[in-house]
């Protein structure tokens, strides 16, 4: 039998090859760009990336972090992303273990860091990626609901969607420089995925995205003198918020019950 190690290796692995292909769709979403034709090509010269040059990582650290071509440099975002798409497939396994529910949450942990990264770079949360993932994750948690008979989870799932998306769509209608469209759409996606774990999953994993959020926002007027109209993107603290809620969101509900009873 395979231990888990391996497992979790091979794991890696894959969140590495899917990471590289998420730089893509970073780059080219946001531009409205194919993501599966030209090859990927450098953006200082042209030159076409070979495939021993396209090794996730691997390419980025032999190469120095530079076109072979004409040496210019290479973004160290891109072995980061990379990187981070592993890690977070590593503790999703490590979170769901080889259970129907993992393939949900490998593609939730994938589209987030593709969400996360556009929205810092162009503050929009593209719906080409946000819509199409309710489709994605309403097939793939059909797989534990129908294997496991976990009915209820999927009926409170939606429930939970329909909910998230209504509270963050008051708030854009109650205070529309807050937030975007774009938030309220990712909200949906993210009560699917909460609310297949529970409803303590969905509570805290709301409420961290705007504490998160708050703190994040304190640090950018402590650290680089943001005012008040400075746009920040919200998007990446909803989806920290709700990664802090799949994996501790359930023990942090229990003890805020246990502090009201």
């Amino acid at each position: 039998m395979v231990s888990m190690g391996w497992i979790a290796l091979l794991v890696a692995v894959l969140g590495l090859a899917v990471g590289s292909f998420l730089n893509v769709v970073i780059h080219r979403v946001p531009a409205g760009e194919s993501v599966v034709h030209p090859r990927s090509r450098c953006p200082s010269c042209g030159h076409e990336i070979t495939a021993r040059d396209n090794i996730p990582v691997v390419s980025w650290v032999l190469l120095r972090g530079r076109c072979r071509s004409c040496a210019a440099p290479i973004s160290a975002r891109y072995p980061l992303v990379e990187l981070l798409t592993a890690a977070l497939f590593v503790v999703m396994l490590l979170r769901f273990g080889l259970d129907w529910e993992l393939p949900a949450y490998l593609y939730l942990a994938a589209v987030g860091v593709a969400l996360a990264a556009i929205d810092i770079d162009v503050h929009r949360l593209p719906d080409v990626l946000t819509l199409p993932s309710y489709g994605v994750l309403g097939v793939l948690l059909l797989l534990p609901a129908a294997v496991e008979g976990q009915w209820d989870d999927y009926l409170r799932a939606w429930l939970a969607a329909l909910a998230l998306f209504a509270f963050y769509f008051v708030l854009v209608l109650v205070y529309p420089a807050g937030m975007g469209f774009g938030d309220v759409k990712l909200a949906g996606v993210l009560g699917l995925a909460l609310g297949f774990q529970g409803w303590g999953e969905v509570v805290v994993g709301g409420f961290l995205g705007f504490a998160l959020g708050a703190v994040g926002g304190i640090t950018l007027m402590l650290v680089r003198g943001a005012g008040r109209k400075t746009k920040v993107a919200f998007g990446p603290f909803m989806l920290l918020g709700a990664l802090a809620a799949l994996l501790v969101g359930q023990q942090i509900w229990d003890a805020y019950l246990g502090v009201l009873g």
